[in-house]
């Protein structure tokens, strides 16, 4: 209480109106992944594209899309695509604002383009190939059967040819061994400004004969040799690393793992590691419970069938998690098309859908922005085997385009059946626990009580005006009840003030039935 000493006249402010509870934003992302430079296992909020491509790619070598190749881990030459940045792309193109990103993986292999060429029978890698530090073209390689009359056994040309204007590098007639006369290292050694060659061979060089062919060897998509396990992916809260890092990004509502697919796809993590990542995935999100994981169905699961087998099997039942499926064509760095888990982009239209319509309108009949098609088109009858399944799918319709067409949770509960069902309270939720510290601490009375019912009415009201909720009337809507039966002596001796709050949220419109008959027309 103030001191009153010597007369005069006092003004005191009092604060005895409402303090009202702001709504949490919905649209912030986390993203885990591959990335060519940039911190690693250190979260990074990203806000724009732009900031993206300064922090993680490698704009030196040309990659400003964000993605780049790495090679299978058991097939020889073969190489596959990250994901990581064509997917946050996505995820701003589609209507996405913010979003931390995590680059995971063990970059130190090195990150120069390599080729390898086999032996004629393909049973073993016989040259390496590297780029030269500094190549900033791209580069053809030719093998040539070997030239002139009674070429050195086990001989062959090769010839290098750099994009644009450069002059080839021509070396005829040269043997596959290390060093000694007409050695394809000493050659090259001595002469390319382009390459390193490398052979890996044994037996006689008279057996070497090489694949003859023309092969790429990209040096402005460099392939980077990446080592990664599931313990790198799913991380550490206590070391700020992985999936488990993101615990320091409350702001997070939507989690994403795209590159969990380009791991699998080169032979890193077999079936049983995407299943340990994806159910990290989820368990994060129920833990935290504030935030949705959004999977993405394996690259080798193609056909609709092979997919249901595989989502049955998985045994996920978690109404934090919605996985979607097939994965989406888009323009890649080459201008090609290219294959995409569509994760990134289902985050950014959440975060469009929340923007234009609200958290509580289903993220569905939604045309996903930048693809051009779908990996695998799908039926009416497809899709009836696997929406009961809680698989969303993606489908192509006559002047859409490509549009989401599914929005259920992997939960078996009907009450949390729907994606926009499970936000909303997560919304609501995070809302009313950050709008109301103020009461912590506060004498735990009568007063406090209708205090606290008069601000969360509030807000829910609110809530109920955007059309989140269902009913005419408010008091149809919700219930906030904070009086003595919920708070008697007993629970106020703890320390406690339990408040309960009932919602009746809206439900999507997923099955749309008109029932139409034939009736004699008349007066």
């Amino acid at each position: 209480m103030p001191e009153y000493l010597s007369p005069g006249v006092y003004i005191e402010e009092v604060n005895t109106g409402p303090r009202p509870i702001e709504g949490v934003g919905t649209s912030c992302a986390a993203f885990v992944g591959f990335a060519a430079t940039g911190p690693i296992n250190e979260p990074q909020l990203i806000s724009n594209w732009m900031q993206y491509v300064e922090t993680f790619c490698d704009v030196k070598n040309g990659r400003r899309d964000g993605s780049f190749q790495i090679p299978h881990k058991t097939e020889q030459g073969t190489m596959v695509n990250t994901y990581l940045g064509q997917s946050v792309r996505g995820f701003f193109n589609n209507g996405g604002g913010r979003c931390y990103v995590a680059r995971v993986g063990d970059y130190s292999l090195g990150t120069k383009p390599i080729l390898q060429i086999p032996k004629q029978d393909g049973n073993a890698t016989l040259l390496t190939i590297e780029a030269k530090e500094g190549a900033t073209r791209n580069i053809k390689v030719e093998i040539a059967s070997a030239e002139g009359e009674n070429p050195p056994a086990g001989s062959f040309t090769m010839i290098v040819t750099p994009e644009g204007s450069g002059a080839p590098e021509r070396y005829e007639n040269v043997l596959p061994k290390a060093d000694g006369e007409n050695s394809i290292v000493t050659k090259v050694q001595e002469r390319s400004r382009l390459i390193t060659v490398t052979v890996v061979a044994t037996g006689p060089i008279a057996q070497r004969t090489l694949q003859t062919g023309t092969y790429p060897l990209n040096v402005t998509s460099p392939a980077m040799e990446v080592s990664v396990q599931s313990k790198d992916f799913i991380g550490d809260a206590g070391e700020r690393k992985g999936i488990e890092g993101m615990q320091v990004a409350e702001e997070v509502t939507m989690l994403c793992c795209p590159d969990l697919m380009a791991a699998h796809q080169a032979g890193y993590l077999n079936d049983d590691g995407v299943l340990q990542v994806q159910q990290a995935m989820i368990t994060h999100c129920e833990l935290m419970k504030d935030r949705l994981a959004i999977l993405d169905t394996p690259y080798n699961k193609v056909k609709p069938d092979d997919v249901r087998k595989w989502r049955i099997a998985a045994g996920f039942n978690s109404k934090f998690a919605a996985l979607y499926y097939p994965w989406i064509s888009v323009s890649g760095a080459d201008g090609k098309l290219m294959d995409v888990p569509p994760s990134g982009y289902i985050a950014g239209i959440y975060a469009r859908s929340d923007r234009e319509r609200g958290v509580h309108k289903a993220p569905a009949n939604e045309n996903v922005r930048d693809a051009v098609r779908v990996s695998v088109q799908l039926t009416k009858g497809e899709q009836d085997t696997l929406n009961p399944e809680g698989v969303n799918c993606i489908r192509v319709f006559p002047n859409q385009g490509v549009t989401v067409w599914g929005a259920r949770t992997l939960s078996d509960d009907a009450a949390w059946r729907y994606i926009n069902v499970r936000r909303l309270f997560n919304y609501v939720e995070k809302s009313i626990e950050r709008g109301t510290q103020w009461v912590v601490f506060e004498p735990n009375d009568h007063d406090l009580w209708a205090r606290v019912r008069r601000d969360v009415t509030a807000f829910l009201t609110g809530v109920w005006r955007s059309g989140a909720l269902f009913g005419h009337k408010p008091e149809e809507a919700f219930y906030v009840k904070c009086d003595e039966e919920l708070n008697p002596e007993s629970v106020r001796n703890e320390g406690k003030l339990v408040v309960e709050i009932g919602l009746a949220p809206v439900k999507p419109a997923e099955f749309v039935i008109f029932r139409l008959s034939q009736f004699s027309g008349g007066a």
